[in-house]
């Protein structure tokens, strides 16, 4: 390819910082990189939403003499209350990051080593399409696949589309929340959704598991779980660490990793036992109950506890004690749960656990979301393949009800059942999210093609062909956010500020690579303002109305059965499935059964990871605001262990898992009477080698390094990644 205008950069060049304070939160960019005089005198606010992370929480962002000021939560959005979450008042650190990608870039050297030549978009898209359309004629366009994260990613699926592409993933499947939404499907036939359907405003007690809430900083439940402390509702928290929540509970079980379900089991016992659950609900809705009770018949607390560590009479008395408050008793179905490679099934066993609850659609458990209809835009139907999708051959995992990203990535390794030779990611880090990163890296060395659109670099970015900048959520249109929640609304997100240089929106990328991929009949539309005022005409409703307001909400919708909202259950007997007659068909316990954990090697440490209540997984470590909150991850030690291994608070030491990798960096101490002492914890996403990422390489230690080791669900192809176990060594 003919490259005009050759310029040959290191990365460090890429990345090199724009001008912007951290401090002061007023940022002025220019697109040659200096501060840009002000082109406006005052101040004016715009409506948009958020995009630090999926919740999308709806702000206004106040501009001053034409810089990016300030960011705040709507007052009219039924999602944040008018309130942000750290991030989100942080996002005005997206802007003014100091690693973020400027100019296209082609690779110019072997993959993983960060060379690159920066060309323009018409030479980065013309490369691209040039790749494509050979791989779409020595290989069909089957062969090209798209892991995406966030709303961002919909035009570029719908080019890929367009173009013949059928094998398009999310990490927040198979890495996250797929076997918590299996788990829930095969009880009550339906998922839980994002934001998730749960009524904590509501609930007269609220049992997490696992779930880290003030730490996972989802905006509406947080504010939720203060309100329920505050009214004194019960809480219960089982976790092997004494969480933010924790500190929050009535009860805080200690429970031994890996062990959930067996206490999920015993609670089930004591409520069928003592004739504690909500006997009336059950008889209504429920199938296969007898067969249910007599299954977890064994499970009892006495049973449950050289399991989990947790006394028999503590199972009791929080079971005894979610029954007091039924059916406003919401056991929290977690995000994030991909844990031990049973998780679809521990994930069922919540569901169960919330139906002897009675708190299926009912107030205080969980509610039936709303939505308002907007019609999609009227484009040609795409190409239809005679191919089946790579990820889950033969149905191996016959309960995946969404594409299985480590499932491409075998078939990009294997070839089979046919070669993947092209891959698309946007806006996730797949380094970061998929485990066993050797795997990722063989996988990406099969192809012809890697492109990388993002805002900053990243790890996967340094072994991309080609990586595109895109410009931030403050400074592009996105798709429409019909949301289903509570109450339902439509919201508009629009730039704030122009982007510093040369980023472009998602939209124009995947507009102007459709053009050179001969598809301009998928779009009709010029512009994205065209699109979205055409969708919303179709509703009813006006661009100019929500450019002015943000977002519109629909009229207030019955969300409970006791309201009139009609219980129905989408599963094979249309009734809550007790016991599962699709499970047993496909050779899997129709009942819930427990399997001891992997106790791992003598003298490791299981190793556990969370999130930060600052940050999005491994995406805004170098954000310069969000970086000053939390710079660098630490890892929890038992106090007693830290004490026998002669660690302090504050030592650096570095971790070797069972498989013999170290990790690149240092980690502090935590020692801490708030973990158990068989695991260690650290939050996700520290730890970078990337060399864009100039600002955050280095900072902490990168659990996704040492998490060789998964165990993948037979239900569903989730990835359980707490089966690694690490020994610590003290740094020189």
């Amino acid at each position: 390819m003919n490259l005009s205008r050759r310029r040959f950069l290191k990365i460090a060049g890429a990345g090199a910082a724009v001008a912007a304070t951290a401090t002061g939160g007023l940022v002025a960019l220019g697109r040659s990189g200096a501060a840009a005089a002000p082109r406006e005198r005052g101040l004016r606010t715009v409506p948009t939403f958020c995009d630090v992370c999926f919740w999308k929480c709806n702000a206004i962002a106040t501009v001053r003499d034409g810089a990016l000021w300030k960011i705040e939560g709507n007052p009219i959005d039924p999602l944040s209350n008018g309130r942000l979450c750290p991030r989100g008042t942080g996002g005005v650190g997206a802007v003014s990051d100091p690693d973020r990608l400027r100019t296209p870039l082609l690779r110019a050297s072997v993959r993983g080593e960060e060379r690159w030549t920066a060309v323009t978009w018409d030479e980065a898209l013309g490369y691209i399409a040039e790749k494509m359309q050979d791989i779409k004629a020595k290989y069909g366009p089957e062969a090209v696949a798209m892991f995406s994260h966030g709303l961002g990613g919909a035009f570029l699926k719908h080019t890929l589309k367009a173009y013949g592409a059928i094998n398009l993933a999310a990490p927040s499947f198979a890495q996250c929340r797929g076997p918590r939404d299996v788990g829930f499907e095969l009880t009550f036939g339906e998922g839980i959704g994002s934001p998730e359907r749960t009524d904590i405003a509501n609930a007269r007690c609220l049992v997490l598991i696992g779930s880290h809430l003030g730490e996972n900083m989802h905006n509406s439940q947080v504010q939720e779980l203060a309100e329920a402390v505050g009214r004194g509702a019960t809480i219960i928290v089982a976790d092997p660490r004494f969480s933010i929540a924790a500190s929050k509970a009535k009860h805080y079980l200690p429970v031994k990793p890996g062990t959930d379900l067996a206490l999920l089991l015993a609670w089930m016992n004591v409520l069928v036992a003592e004739r504690l659950y909500d006997q009336d609900y059950v008889a209504a809705h429920g199938f296969g109950f007898d067969a249910f009770a007599a299954a977890i018949a064994s499970y009892t607390p006495e049973w449950a506890y050289p399991e989990t560590g947790i006394a028999p009479e503590v199972i009791r008395e929080t079971a005894r004690e979610m029954a007091r408050h039924r059916p406003a008793t919401l056991v929290h179905p977690g995000r994030h749960s991909t844990w031990y490679g049973d998780d679809a099934q521990r994930s069922r066993a919540i569901a169960l656990l919330n139906a002897l609850l009675g708190s299926w659609g009912r107030k205080g458990g969980f509610y039936t979301p709303a939505s308002m209809t907007v019609p999609g835009y009227p484009y040609p139907p795409y190409p239809r393949s005679g191919r089946a999708k790579v990820d889950n051959p033969d149905h191996k995992y016959p309960f995946a009800s969404e594409a299985i990203t480590t499932g491409i990535r075998d078939a990009t390794i294997s070839g089979q059942p046919y070669p993947i030779k092209g891959w698309w990611v946007y806006a996730t880090n797949l380094l970061q999210a998929l485990p066993d990163q050797a795997a990722t890296i063989e996988a990406i060395q099969q192809l012809d093609l890697l492109a990388v659109v993002d805002v900053v670099g990243s790890e996967t970015a340094g072994w991309a062909d080609v990586v595109l900048p895109e410009a931030t959520y403050l400074e592009r249109y996105d798709d429409l956010n019909v949301e289903l929640f509570r109450q339902p609304f439509v919201a508009l997100r629009q730039p704030v500020v122009e982007p510093p240089h040369d980023q472009k929106a998602n939209w124009w990328i995947a507009r102007e690579l459709a053009l050179k991929l001969d598809l301009a009949a998928f779009y009709p539309w010029t512009t994205i303002e065209e699109y979205l005022d055409h969708r919303l005409r179709g509703a009813g409703l006006s661009l100019a109305e929500l450019q002015t307001k943000g977002l519109v909400r629909g009229a207030p919708q019955p969300i409970y059965y006791e309201d009139g909202v009609p219980p129905t259950f989408p599963t094979p007997s249309q009734k809550i499935e007790f016991y599962s007659v699709q499970l047993e068909q496909k050779g899997f316990d129709p009942v819930p059964r427990y399997t001891p954990p992997d106790p791992g090697p003598p003298g490791a440490f299981r190793l556990l990871f969370g999130r930060s209540p600052v940050h999005t997984f491994s995406r805004t470590q170098t954000n310069p605001i969000l970086a000053q909150a939390m710079t660098e991850n630490e890892l929890w030690v038992n106090a007693s262990v830290a004490q026998r291994l002669g660690l302090a608070t504050g030592q650096r030491v570095r971790l070797r898992n069972q498989d013999g990798v170290r990790s690149d960096f240092a980690i502090k101490v935590r020692a801490t009477e708030a973990i158990r002492p068989d695991c260690v914890y650290m939050v996700h996403g520290f730890g970078h080698t990337a060399g864009m990422l100039r600002h955050a390489r280095g900072r902490g230690a990168s659990d996704a390094q040492l998490i060789t080791a998964y165990k993948t669900d037979p239900l569903m192809g989730g990835t359980g990644m707490n089966v690694n176990f690490v020994t610590i060594e003290q740094e020189a």
